[in-house]
């Protein structure tokens, strides 16, 4: 159905016609043309890092990041259990196993005490998921992976412009994977970066995502590589998309004020922002007091033209993934009371309150019975 409110739709600001025209113009539309660097250079300059390296979509991004780390079979990767499938399958592509981490508590991200209890000798990298646009403890993160000589690789699929002490999330561990599918923060209808400090990590990825092609031979391949390269449409997209990232991340911020002010007072809390870090607000999340509300309010709200998502279940749910006995306590508290509400940057201020207008509503009709 169509949505007064849908829960997300990309914001434009003219320039991504112009620039996909000049595409189609030049003939250039595949996997090379003058965008794709004009991309990864914008990407890399907000980012303050040197390698910004372009993909089709966030999920072969962080698949790339594991194999050019040399993740493989007999190697653990430890996961966060609440978060998009795509970080543990990418894992499992490899041929690694995922080794499930529970939530904190406060900020719903990746818990480093319980993810210090489920490392082995096996294990080889940690994968921290900056979820919903909060960042995780990074601190903590980096010192547990000095600790156990571990790789870092960062999930910021959902988090670009969010921040840990000052700094960019994305530019703390070995390698950032970010993903700019049609609702994030940044689009290019599919695509994604992978970002690094490391030279020697930027070429091994540069020939993995190109089909393993020989830097000095012409069509010589000369290891197993995969197709995971952007189209120069695509970045073209992008490179007007960064154009207006600060306006875009600074309008979500202030979506986000609002509906914290609007829905005050009812019984559900939004997603918090600890202190020393940059909340992006991809999805303003709230969780409500009672999971016995989500799923009655959602249907209220879809009556009302709102669409609206739950949060992700726990990996550690999904059939492929089971973990009989283990628990993830945290996680499975969380994930049934979530609820992501419209989040698109040209939502107005008058929007957000009739949203929660019929959120208090709902709960005013409760109450009544």
């Amino acid at each position: 159905m169509d949505f007064r409110y849908p829960v997300y739709k990309p914001y434009f600001t003219g320039k991504e016609r112009d620039y996909v025209l000049d595409c189609i113009d030049s003939t250039w539309i595949s996997s090379k043309g003058k965008y794709i660097g004009e991309f990864e250079g914008k990407f890399a300059r907000y980012l303050e890092m040197p390698h910004a390296l372009s993909v089709s979509n966030g999920t072969v991004a962080l698949h790339l990041a594991l194999q050019a780390l040399g993740i493989g079979p007999g190697d653990e990767v430890l996961v966060p259990t609440l978060t998009y499938i795509a970080s543990a399958n990418a894992v499992t592509y490899t041929g690694a196993k995922v080794v499930f981490v529970d939530s904190d508590v406060d900020y719903w991200q990746i818990d480093i005490n319980d993810a210090r209890r489920r490392i082995t000798p096996r294990t080889r990298a940690i994968m921290p998921v900056h979820l919903y646009g909060h960042a995780c403890d990074m601190g903590a993160v980096l010192a547990l992976a000095r600790e156990h000589d571990l790789f870092v690789i960062e999930d910021c699929a959902e988090a670009i412009g969010t921040r840990y002490a000052g700094q960019l999330v994305g530019t703390f561990g070995h390698i950032g994977c970010f993903s700019f599918f049609g609702n994030k923060t940044i689009t290019t209808g599919e695509g994604g970066m992978l970002v690094t400090r490391d030279s020697t990590i930027a070429d091994r990825i540069a020939r993995l995502k190109g089909q393993g092609l020989a830097k000095d031979r012409e069509y010589w391949h000369d290891i197993v590589g995969y197709n995971y390269r952007m189209t120069n449409i695509c970045a073209a997209i992008g490179s007007a998309q960064m154009e207006a990232i600060d306006e875009v991340l600074g309008r979500k911020r202030a979506l986000a004020a609002t509906y914290s002010e609007a829905l005050r007072g009812l019984p559900l809390e939004l997603h918090r922002e600890q202190q020393g870090t940059v909340h992006s607000y991809w999805m303003v999340t709230m969780l409500l007091d009672d999971p016995y509300h989500r799923d009655p309010l959602r249907s209220h709200l879809k009556l009302a033209g709102i669409e609206t998502r739950p949060l992700f279940h726990p990996l550690h749910q999904m059939n492929m993934y089971l973990r009989p006995g283990e628990s993830y306590a945290v996680a499975d508290m969380i994930a049934p009371r979530g609820v992501n509400l419209p989040s698109y940057p040209d939502l107005s201020d008058g929007d957000v309150h009739e949203i929660a207008g019929s959120i208090r509503g709902y709960f005013e009709q409760v109450k009544g019975q």
